[in-house]
């Protein structure tokens, strides 16, 4: 059997940390990429995943800023 072992508090506030920002990031992909999708007139089925393919695009940008900040002011410490 294996036991559960608690995370140290370091662990589990850089767990929430990250979870929300991919939910940020996730969030304002979404709509940046519906605002995006909805000003050029495009619906239906093709609207919806063109709007998929830029959220996707902007939210894995924002992430990847967002890391690279981080570790930028880690490197300052």
């Amino acid at each position: 059997m294996t036991e559960n072992i608690p995370l140290p508090r370091r662990q589990r506030g850089a767990f929430a940390g990250k979870l929300a920002a991919i939910l940020a990031c996730g969030g304002i992909g979404g709509v940046a990429a519906w605002s995006i999708v909805s000003v050029m007139g495009w619906d239906g089925a093709a609207g919806a995943l063109v709007a998929a393919l830029i959220a996707m695009v902007i939210s894995v940008a924002l992430w990847a800023a967002g890391v690279a900040a981080m570790q930028s002011l880690e490197r300052r410490r």
